[in-house]
């Protein structure tokens, strides 16, 4: 439980030492006024400022050091209120004080929020106090009926303020810990997701290598084809095959050995592989903006994605918003599909899961992952008239930007 020490625990403690604080006083008041007991007013407003000052020094270390407390710390600050309350508890009646149990209210903090060396040290600090200052501690003498009535007052107030404060703390620790096994269930995803990646990516250089040797010779093939063409159209064929072919082997290239690429030029190349596709430019980008191969996957990847919804519905268009200033990469690309699956996830953190048919399911999944490692951040919308729009932001330096 070590791992639920945070520091919303000193706040929480320093907020109950307030409203203890507090209720010390007015139960003297009243104890004094009322009841006409007659306890020592020095010692024990001498303990309650005591309590007072060390709270204001918790909150001056509070406001100024916000890391996360060790459990040694929590239990000095318990410890604390465990002998400011055994003070008041002596000084005020001991065994007769109808809020001597309040002694159990630290062992619960402790069994909830610290490890079980530190909650038994702190059991053991409150039963030694309350034996101490309920064994020693001269009884209160009650007399009359209405007296005695405002002690069994006291003692519901009692009973009722432990329960309040048990339940909050139980309901916060419960809350917690749902809200840390939600975040390990993310993080083991994601860590499932980044293997995967990994291997993906090492199976990618390994191919690009593979491919290199063919895509040559292909290339070859085409230049021969279209040197010996007879016909217009067999030439111009011929010629967009040693393009496409060229632009293979560039993307084998950056697969084996990654580099800066221009992004007009990544835009450029995705446009000779979807010439059906009508593509909307807007924005601003400096000239020869150079982006690393993460990006220029990534905008491809998108691209094609969207590409590929707008063609489900026919209509061959594809929305592309470009803009760059204060070193941030801010992009826009909205197709014209079907838009969102409400049963499905919009951003899936995990690969192999698509929404086309013939998808292997790693397009969504590496963009995502491609904008988290960048440290940018990414959404998907519903787009309005049908289709998605995918918002981007990468943080990208001016020396490492354009050229």
């Amino acid at each position: 439980m070590a791992s639920t020490t945070d520091t919303s625990i000193l706040r929480t403690l320093c907020n109950l030492r307030w409203l203890a604080s507090a209720g010390q006083a007015v139960a003297l008041l009243v104890a004094n006024g009322l009841m006409k007991l007659q306890l020592p007013i020095l010692p024990l407003c001498g303990g309650i400022a005591a309590l007072i000052a060390f709270n204001c020094f918790a909150e001056i270390r509070f406001a100024s050091n916000r890391e996360t407390p060790s459990a040694s710390v929590i239990f000095l600050h318990l410890t604390v209120d465990i002998v400011a309350l055994a003070w008041v508890v002596f000084w005020s009646g001991g065994l007769t004080n109808p809020f001597a149990s309040l002694f159990l209210i630290p062992i619960a903090l402790a069994a909830i929020t610290l490890p079980r060396f530190w909650a038994i040290a702190t059991a053991v600090v409150s039963l030694v106090a309350y034996g101490l200052s309920v064994t020693f501690a001269p009884p209160l003498h009650y007399h009359g009926k209405e007296v005695f009535d405002l002690h069994l007052l006291g003692m519901e107030i009692n009973f009722l303020l432990s329960a309040l404060v048990v339940l909050y703390f139980a309901i916060r620790m419960t809350g917690q810990l749902r809200r840390r096994d939600r975040e390990l269930a993310a993080l083991r995803e994601r860590f499932a997701r980044n293997e995967g990646i990994i291997a993906l990516a090492a199976h990618a250089a390994s191919v690009a290598h593979e491919l290199n040797t063919p895509l040559a010779t292909m290339t070859l093939l085409a230049e021969d084809i279209a040197e010996q063409a007879q016909t217009r159209q067999l030439s111009e064929d011929a010629a967009l095959l040693v393009d496409l072919l060229a632009l293979c082997r560039d993307r084998v290239r950056t697969l084996a050995t990654p580099e800066d690429t221009d992004l007009e030029r990544i835009i450029g190349q995705w446009r000779l592989l979807r010439p059906d596709i009508e593509l909307h430019r807007s924005g601003q980008l400096p000239p020869a903006l150079r982006v690393e191969p993460a990006i220029s996957h990534l905008l491809q990847t998108l691209l094609d994605n969207a590409a590929d919804a707008s063609r489900q519905t026919g209509i061959l268009r594809v929305d592309l918003y470009l803009h760059y200033e204060t070193e941030m990469l801010r992009g826009e690309i909205r197709d014209y599909g079907r838009g969102l699956d409400p049963n499905r996830s919009l951003l899936p953190a995990t690969l192999f899961r698509s929404t086309k048919s013939d998808g292997l399911g790693i397009g969504l999944a590496l963009s995502h992952a491609t904008v988290e490692r960048l440290g940018g951040d990414m959404t998907m919308t519903a787009a309005e008239g049908g289709g998605v729009r995918i918002r981007f932001n990468l943080p990208l330096p001016a020396s490492g930007g354009s050229t």
